[in-house]
């Protein structure tokens, strides 16, 4: 990472434009160009992997493959692909959500009818790309095509002879769900050209790319399913216990989030390799990688099979420093370490031994009666500052809904927040000034908006969870000079 730099948070999804969701088309190019007149070196990005259970990415089917909703669909327009009559179809009028739903329901046969048009086209660069892809993308492709077969249901209630991939199974559906395959093969073809190209645009800009690493899979996964000795499953391939985090100040039932924990004995025996393999994938698709959960390295919350609640769970070790070395050896590939969360001083001492930057938010500094690790001018150098992240309120939602009158006192004296000004300003002004050598802020920070753009609320589900959407004219100069002032005022 650069000596002093800055960047902006915004998920791929909630890029402006007309198709119902962010896509990897002139949208992504256009804030990209947006983050250059701003003078920003960092896009930060949410996991790009296909959303799962409540819409989330953190939810995923696939370690690996690539989100198909964010196809550009003018560049298959453009292609002939798509007719400009299926184009105007796939207009949504609301710009400010994402609609799953409907996305489900009109986004996949579109992408059909690309298929049929395209399959002799392709069949010499998607044959290429399936030997390329052979250790994971023919799996997670059949997994797609039975999960279809099977009427939508989740891998634990498929019949016996596939979920415990019975060869002879295994044999017949490949050649009956052939053309299946092929066809979700296709789509991660054109995905990965896609976002390569708009990786390449924003490194030409001198803007690099943080990515994510979901520390968990979904328990109704390509991986799960492919790959059961990686996890901790039970004889019918259903989790033995689940991951989640205990009760705290802002759960009393803490949360439970459903993954199946690894099998971290595995792991070991084989040197980590799955997870070298996972991280030499993302330097393909990152510059920077966050990895989520960190603290899980050193001790992970274990909840019982069938417990209700995170309450009944225990801490259990994790992989420890033998993972942490192992992912810093894949080359490429720099590292953030998402720290947050519930850190007895054991885990603090881990983080730190780990030697990978961690991260300091705003809006959880603010305690007038102690000295807050997350204040700006208590933030290491090393450490990467943020006004906010995704799992948190906005900071104008935390500084009139959430915080304490005291709490709200001493930020508004902190920050010296005014209200012409904008109180999101203020946030990044705090940021920025940090020694901090990276300072990060969520758009919605830059914008002043409230709890309606807030992009996640851990340990819920709902509509308004992974779908807030900027729009195109919040990317205007105005707010890309004022983010270029303040960039080098403070000398980022």
């Amino acid at each position: 990472m650069q000596a002093r730099a800055s960047g902006i948070l915004l998920p791929v999804f909630s890029l402006p434009g007309p198709y119902g969701i962010g896509t990897l088309g002139a949208p992504a190019r256009s804030f990209i160009d947006f983050l250059a007149q701003a003078v920003q070196k960092f896009w930060q990005i949410l996991p790009l992997v296909p959303p799962g259970g409540g819409d989330s990415p953190y939810m995923s089917p696939s370690s690996f493959a690539g989100n198909p909703f964010f196809l550009d669909l003018e560049e298959l327009t453009r292609e002939g692909l798509l007719t400009q009559k299926e184009l105007d179809a796939a207009r949504r009028a609301d710009p400010d959500l994402v609609y799953y739903a409907w996305l489900h329901q009109t986004r996949i046969p579109l992408l059909r009818r690309a298929w049929e048009r395209g399959r002799v086209r392709y069949a010499q660069p998607l044959a290429e790309f399936m030997a390329e892809e052979a250790d994971w993308l023919p799996d997670y492709a059949l997994f797609l095509a039975l999960r279809e077969r099977f009427g939508g249901k989740e891998l634990k209630d498929w019949p016996d002879e596939i979920r415990l991939r019975h060869p002879s199974a295994l044999a017949r559906y490949r050649a009956e769900l052939a053309d299946e395959c092929a066809f979700h093969a296709f789509l991660q073809l054109l995905f990965f050209r896609q976002w390569t190209a708009v990786k390449a645009y924003a490194n030409g800009k001198g803007i690099s790319i943080i990515g994510d690493l979901p520390i968990y899979v979904s328990p109704d996964s390509a991986e799960v399913w492919s790959r059961p000795e990686l996890f901790q499953l039970k004889e019918d391939m259903t989790p033995s216990g689940v991951a989640g985090v205990p009760p705290d100040a802002f759960s009393d039932k803490g949360q439970h989030w459903g993954n199946p924990l690894y099998d971290w004995d595995y792991h070991r025996q084989t040197g980590f390799a799955w997870w070298r393999h996972r991280a030499t994938h993302l330097a393909r698709l990152y510059d920077v990688v966050r990895i989520d959960h960190f603290r899980a390295f050193h001790t992970y919350w274990c909840i019982p099979d069938g417990a209700a609640d995170a309450r009944g769970g225990h801490w259990e070790p994790g992989p420890g420093m033998e993972l942490v070395k192992a992912l810093r050896s894949v080359p490429g590939l720099a590292l953030i370490a998402e720290d947050l969360g519930d850190l007895d001083a054991d885990a603090l001492r881990f983080i730190a031994d780990s030697g990978l930057p961690g991260m300091k938010v705003l809006v959880y500094a603010f305690d007038p009666a102690g000295e807050s690790a997350y204040l700006p001018h208590n933030c290491p150098r090393d450490a990467v500052i943020y006004t906010g992240t995704h799992d948190t309120p906005t900071f104008v939602q935390w500084l009139f809904e959430q915080a304490a009158p005291a709490e709200r006192d001493y930020a508004f004296d902190y920050l010296r927040l005014r209200e012409d000004e904008g109180f999101g300003w203020g946030a990044v002004c705090g940021a920025w000034m940090s020694p901090c050598r990276l300072a990060i802020a969520p758009m919605q920070d830059l914008l002043g908006l409230g709890g309606d753009a807030r992009v996640n609320t851990p340990g819920t589900a709902g509509p308004r969870n992974w779908s807030w959407r900027v729009r195109q004219e919040a990317l205007n100069p105005s707010v890309s000079g004022r983010l270029a002032h303040i960039t080098r005022t403070y000398r980022r």
